[in-house]
């Protein structure tokens, strides 16, 4: 009995179909077609996770016979609509708490800072000196949140890196309009923000923290409110995934156009990289300048030259 029959069966005993089996093991649709029409053959890592999923030995799986073993009726996926066997969707909401929360805690941190800085506000030097204290406390506190937050979702990435669209039409347009909102909301609590400065002018301080915690709460609604909306994207999701693949690994595919999709992926994760380094750069400069209260405007800006370079490659038809 050849490996094709045992993996052909062990996927239709569980009702289990290619895209779902690929989710699980880590790789696309593709490569699984190409195990079973013979084409291609599973690297070791992928066999013992096969193992693992179907609860058989190597030998049984590659050379055995496992085409009488009866159906497992506990552990069938279900038929019908496409499920999330992955967890896919409760991993990018609660990344999609503590990102934002993260962002919002570090902004928050310098508005203090700022506070405890203005003598008309905390009349006592002593109090004042602790305000660069408070500042890397904030940003101690965000990155604590947001660190092992990505850590998380890279390595959900890495081990699901290519996800079956199972979202229905109206979850999507409910994702659509949690990001609409979030971008509407975020705008006015920026504009709200950029108001108090002017109404406050008379006192530098006070001007700059109160534009910080409006910057802080529209941040927080805009981030978490784009990545709402944008985890119903998995072709997206997918082509990040393609553009994370070393070159072994994208020679390890075997598919020609799947390997042009990846390079042109990672040229494309490059550029995004490029651009945030340098907002990263100029937001860096900006906080040791008089325009000091903007400096966390250079990566909204970077996000947004991120966006254009997206919808650039996207009216060429580069996919």
């Amino acid at each position: 009995m050849s490996f094709r029959d045992n993996m052909q069966h062990l996927r239709a005993s569980r009702n289990m179909t290619q895209e779902q089996l690929a989710m699980l093991l880590g790789v696309s649709r593709q490569s699984v077609s190409k195990w079973e029409a013979e084409r291609a053959y599973p690297e070791m890592d992928k066999l013992l996770r096969m193992c693992a999923l179907f609860d058989c030995t190597l030998d049984e799986l590659v050379c055995g016979d496992l085409t009488a073993r009866p159906s497992d009726g506990t552990a069938r996926v279900p038929a019908g609509k496409p499920q999330d066997v992955t967890g896919y969707d409760q991993a990018m909401r609660t990344f999609a708490w503590k990102l934002p929360l993260g962002i919002a805690v570090v902004m928050l941190g310098a508005a203090l800072a700022l506070l405890l800085s203005d003598p008309a506000f905390v009349p006592v030097p002593e109090v004042r000196n602790l305000a660069t204290v408070t500042v890397f406390v904030g940003a101690a506190v965000g990155l604590a949140l947001v660190l092992p937050a990505s850590f998380e979702r890279s390595a959900f990435r890495k081990e699901h890196p290519f996800v079956d669209d199972f979202y229905t039409a109206d979850q999507r347009s409910q994702a659509r309009s949690l990001m609409t909102t979030g971008l509407v909301v975020g705008a006015v609590l920026l504009m709200a923000g950029l108001a108090a400065t002017i109404v406050l002018q008379a006192d530098v301080w006070l001007a700059g923290a109160a534009f910080l915690v409006c910057a802080a709460a529209g941040a927080f609604v805009v981030v978490r409110g784009c990545l709402l909306g944008s985890r119903c994207n998995l072709a997206r999701y997918n082509r990040r995934s393609l553009g994370g693949m070393s070159e072994e690994q994208i020679a390890a595919m075997g598919d020609d156009d799947l390997a042009a999709r990846a390079r042109r992926a990672k040229r494309e994760r490059g550029a995004y990289a490029a651009v945030m380094c340098a907002a990263t750069a100029v937001g860096l400069v900006l906080a040791f300048t008089p325009a000091a209260a903007f400096f966390l405007l250079a990566w909204p800006v970077g996000g947004i030259v991120c966006l254009a370079i997206r919808a650039l490659r996207t009216a060429r038809g580069d996919r």
